[in-house]
């Protein structure tokens, strides 16, 4: 049929040119990306102040999220109920995250950045102080269900906040140093709950408590500071074309009177882009997950360690991820995002045997703690790519929204991984080889994925993704 061999040759073609747009060339001066210094010396004050406020909802997202992971036994014990039942309250969050994601984006598109913004984190400080002081395990899961929904508004609206003003040579290493929030907050909650669960009289309710204060912070920060300057120019775009009352157009250039009619012809027209988005953040998340969840049971039970030597390895891994992200985010600027993204899942891969299997009882800690932080320091480095990558690819008028539902539906798509793991484990005598062909596997299937992928690195903060549908 000659519509079938149309659409053959359109694919053929558009596989070829995965190979010649891996790497891009930027527009703008070569010396100020190659030197990270010279590119963060480009932002403005303003452009700092979003950054920061941005970095803080973010790390205080992922301080939330694993307040529960680190103290689930804890939480067992006072609501006596078995670890298995309490694990449920991180299985909602992440299950009522792509909620959260639909109702903020679609508002932080429609009414600006801001108030959005402030409204997720008084959730945080509200829910976050309401967990402790559950008293039976249906309040426990209500609370955090509903904590899913706060928890999935915040990741599209920090990476606009971040990124839209940002200058073009700092987008990468802005990305990676903004997704790192998520191991900071980690670390933050690491130390916090060793300082506080086991040494004050209410024990993990102390943590939540503590945890409520610093959103009170956040919201401050963000109340003083204005609307991001993409947001006004999209804005004013919209009401003068409102005033002067010009026809609706099918393409996607934010000028719209209706922000439900651009929203509409957005997904109408990109919605195999925001496909490739969610099968991409799959892929991450299955490769986070699959590094990170187990891994402190693998060092415990597999290779011998303390609790203590098991704690201080991943905290050895969260100190590699942050630096992996920083950086391979910035270098995502010279070689282009998806080069990025698969040189880092490849040397990744590389590293699978001494992260996993190498190394048992007493040269176990000396094994792991290098393999285990260039194996995150490769991941994380992925994933300092995500927010510029997924910014680039969202249309302007519903960026908030679909950086923030593809994130989170990747994530719910992925949030079985530590049972998955855990189950074949149980039948396999052990963690290692199961996690070692899981990540295989996660890095695999990754690199095909981000090769296949689009790549609208150029885009700006103000213009829009063309309106063809898997195009550079």
């Amino acid at each position: 049929m000659p519509g079938s061999k149309s659409i053959a040759r359109r694919l053929t073609a558009y596989v070829r040119s995965r190979f010649t747009s891996l790497i891009k060339p930027a527009k703008t001066d070569q010396s100020s990306i190659a030197n990270p210094i010279a590119a963060l010396r480009l932002l403005t004050r303003k452009q700092w102040l979003f950054f920061i406020v941005a970095l803080a909802g973010w790390t205080w997202d992922a301080f939330d999220f694993f307040s529960v992971s680190l103290t689930i036994s804890h939480v067992a014990r006072t609501l006596q109920r078995s670890v298995q039942d309490i694990s449920w309250g991180i299985t909602l969050v992440l299950m009522f995250r792509p909620i959260g994601a639909i109702i903020f984006g679609v508002w932080a598109d429609h009414a600006g950045r801001k108030w959005p913004f402030v409204a997720n984190c008084v959730l945080f400080c509200v829910l976050e102080l309401g967990t402790g002081f559950v008293a039976t395990f249906s309040q426990f899961l209500a609370v955090r269900a509903m904590f899913g929904v706060a928890m999935g508004g915040i990741y599209g609206n920090a990476a606009a906040t971040a990124l839209e003003d940002c200058p073009e040579p700092a987008r990468g290493i802005i990305s990676g140093m903004l997704q790192q929030g998520y191991a900071l907050g980690y670390l933050l909650c690491v130390v916090l709950s060793r300082a506080l669960v086991t040494t004050t009289p209410h024990g993990w309710r102390t943590l939540f408590w503590v945890g409520a204060g610093p959103p009170v912070l956040i919201i401050a920060f963000r109340i003083v500071l204005p609307e991001t300057d993409a947001y006004l120019a999209k804005r004013a775009r919209r009401h003068a074309n409102q005033e002067q009352q010009l026809p609706l157009n099918a393409a996607i250039d934010d000028s719209d009177s209706s922000f439900l009619t651009a929203a509409g012809v957005a997904v109408r027209t990109q919605w195999p882009v925001m496909a490739y988005m969610v099968v991409l953040m799959a892929g991450f998340n299955f490769m986070s997950h699959g590094s990170q969840d187990m891994y402190p049971t693998l060092l415990t039970t597999d290779r011998g360690m303390t609790a203590n030597a098991a704690t201080l390895t991943m905290v050895v891994a969260k100190i590699g991820a942050i630096t992996g992200g920083i950086l391979i985010g910035h270098v995502s600027e010279l070689l282009g995002r998806r080069l990025a993204v698969m040189l880092s899942c490849a040397v990744g891969a590389s590293l699978i045997y001494p992260w996993a299997i190498a190394g048992t009882g007493s040269g176990s800690m000396a094994t792991a703690m290098p393999a285990v932080f260039w194996l995150q320091f490769m991941v994380q480095g992925a994933w300092g790519v995500v927010p510029v990558y997924l910014s680039e690819l969202s249309p302007v008028s519903v960026k908030v929204f679909v950086v923030g539902v593809a994130y989170q539906l990747g994530n719910l798509a992925a949030s079985g991984t530590a049972t998955i793991i855990a189950d074949l484990a149980a039948k396999h005598d052990g963690y290692a080889t199961v996690m070692a062909i899981f990540m295989a596997c996660a890095f695999g299937f990754l690199i095909i994925v981000a090769f296949l992928g689009p790549d609208r690195r150029l885009a700006t903060a103000d213009s829009d993704p063309e309106s063809s549908s898997l195009q550079d």
